[in-house]
């Protein structure tokens, strides 16, 4: 008899509509006829995912996570500072699932469950930010707040309306952030930016709060480098108009707007901005340090 491969489930039973914890007896009764001898843990508070991933993430053939992509987070920042090589599944459950948008996991649960089974593993780069794991984004500025003082209640009952509704709110009180970013520094593509940000992000993702849409053929998610994006602080509201439907088109020919990739950032920005990695709240620090980890994960797709 073949033996059976190891399959460890890291699930986070409130994420968005807490469909998976509904299926898992279906979940796993499959990964069992495709020969994988399944354990499952059960996140409980803010940490568990990334401390699972530290501790048993290195026995398992495969390691699956079931969750949005703030749980996806964890796994991923546990998996790394552990040293562990392990392939990674995503079955994305949350509330906007930005970073399972962009690699083409949009069908159901049991779909991304065949896709662990029968897909393959490719290598994706990875975000640091000052030392701290990110998937997908790093941001700053308006609407970054949202995804974290939104309560995960309402994010659970209303979904990607949850973000919209958070967003409005944070328009009413909106101000700049000034900031200085330095790219690639010593190198000939270094690039030094300074000015006033109504947002500021660097990602490795398609797709940015389900509504910025970035084109396929622009984004390589695995070359050692993160997309900047930064949105100029609106003079008026024809500037701002001007931001929006060019976000929304996902043209970024704005000169608002400046987009570009780099391998290393470094963002001086003014005391007590906080950011927002994959969702999550990240405190705010003077001088942040962003790379790109080129290939930091095997990811099953």
């Amino acid at each position: 008899m073949q033996k059976r491969r190891k399959l460890l489930l890291i699930m986070n039973p409130r994420s968005g509509i807490m469909l998976a914890p509904k299926y898992l007896s279906e979940l796993v009764e499959r990964f069992s006829r495709a020969g994988f001898l399944t354990q499952i843990l059960m996140t409980t508070a803010s940490g568990d995912a990334r401390q699972f991933a530290e501790e048993y993430g290195g026995e398992a053939d495969v390691v699956a996570v079931s969750g949005g992509d703030g749980t996806l987070n964890e796994v991923i920042d546990g998996m790394i500072t552990a040293g562990h090589k392990t392939e990674i599944g995503y079955i994305p459950s949350g509330s906007t699932n930005d970073f399972a948008a962009s690699i083409g996991l949009t069908g159901s649960i049991f779909d991304c469950v065949d896709t662990i089974i029968e897909g393959n593993a490719e290598p994706f780069d990875i975000g640091c930010f000052n030392g701290r794991y990110f998937s997908y984004i790093a941001s700053f500025g308006a609407f970054t707040s949202t995804s974290y003082s939104v309560p995960q209640t309402v994010k659970n009952m209303l979904g990607h309306t949850a973000y919209i509704l958070g967003g409005i709110k944070d328009i009413l009180s909106i101000k700049s952030v000034h900031a200085r970013i330095t790219t690639d520094r010593g190198t000939p593509a270094e690039k030094v930016l300074e000015g006033d940000y109504l947002f500021g992000a660097v990602c490795n993702s398609r797709s940015v709060a389900g509504i910025l849409k970035l084109d396929k053929q622009e984004i390589n998610m695995n070359d050692g480098l993160m997309e900047v994006f930064l949105v100029r602080m609106p003079k008026d509201l024809i500037a701002l108009n001007e931001i929006a439907i060019n976000m929304l088109s996902g043209t970024l020919g704005s000169n608002q707007i400046d987009f570009f990739s780099a391998g290393h950032i470094e963002v001086d920005i003014q005391p007590g901005t906080h950011w927002t990695l994959d969702g999550e709240f990240e405190e705010g620090a003077d001088h942040c340090e962003i790379r790109a980890v080129e290939s930091a994960i095997k990811l099953i797709r």
